[in-house]
């Protein structure tokens, strides 16, 4: 099991059943079974199956699952995900960790669903952002790529973007740049280097200079972007960022950059209406 999603179901089986389920334990006898069913509220796109049956796995391998929908098929209400069969205790204690990540990735995945259809036929692509829940980033990117968008990064070590205030405290967009270049190469790392640029005059520093591999265009609004997409002319990824909506967002991927980047796919996510529910 990848050792994020590990620590992130230990650490919400601490959270949630802490010295023990009391409401479970007093009235639930230990050998008793049962069957719940996961039972969907809310149109959208379900993501987090093969979460739950991990979940179910680590808390009880005994308990049996019987997935009738899988990640990324867009849902009803009235739809039935899963059947769960095993010891009730077992069920009752899995209940809402189950939940909880299961709603929270549906939101993010049926978002992001949205905003991949809004770019049908163009070659943009919707990319996410680290504006994630602290310790659970790992779940909300899984979710963006089932609801068709893609990863930006999973954090600070796996590419090298050069913000506004990097340049600044490197001394401009040159000494960030091969600064940069000469850590790599000291510490033997194959990183893909982007840097974001706020105006022109800034684009075309890093285009004379280059050694990168993507430009971002950070708050350029459509006439600026297309210029900048232009001077580009492909010889860098483009991506456009900051205060992009879903109504201004194929306006931004018809100025032809390649990616753009949207923090709204996870900071601020209303999670799917489902509910485990006793099968009697």
């Amino acid at each position: 099991m990848n050792n994020f999603l590990d620590k992130i179901i230990e650490y919400a089986f601490m959270e949630d059943i802490g010295d023990g389920d009391h409401s479970t334990l007093a009235c639930i006898p230990a050998t008793e079974t049962g069957k719940s069913k996961l039972l969907i509220k809310e149109a959208g796109v379900l993501a987090g199956i093969q979460i739950a049956q991990q979940i179910f796995n680590k808390f009880d391998p005994e308990l049996k699952i019987e997935v009738l929908i899988n990640d990324g098929t867009e849902v009803k209400p009235g739809d039935i995900a899963f059947y769960v069969e095993g010891k009730i205790q077992s069920l009752l204690q899995t209940e809402r960790v189950v939940l909880n990540i299961m709603q929270r990735m549906s939101g993010i995945a049926t978002r992001t669903k949205v905003y991949v259809k809004k770019l049908e036929g163009l070659h943009t692509k919707v990319l996410d952002t680290r504006k994630t829940t602290p310790g659970i980033r790992y779940l909300e990117k899984m979710a963006v790529k089932i609801g068709g968008g893609e990863n930006h990064r999973m954090g600070l070590f796996d590419m090298v973007m050069l913000k506004d205030n990097h340049i600044d405290f490197a001394g401009g967009i040159v000494p960030a740049i091969e600064k940069t270049q000469q850590y790599l190469k000291e510490k033997g790392k194959d990183l893909k280097i982007e840097i974001e640029v706020r105006n022109l005059a800034e684009l075309r520093e890093v285009l004379e200079y280059g050694r990168v591999h993507r430009i971002m265009l950070d708050n350029f609004d459509f006439a600026t972007t297309k210029e900048a997409v232009d001077l580009i002319a492909g010889r860098y990824e483009t991506e456009a960022s900051g205060g992009i909506t879903l109504d201004t967002l194929r306006q931004y991927a018809e100025c032809g950059v390649d990616y753009i980047s949207v923090g709204a796919l996870t900071h601020s996510v209303k999670g799917l209406d489902m509910s485990l529910k006793a099968v009697k």
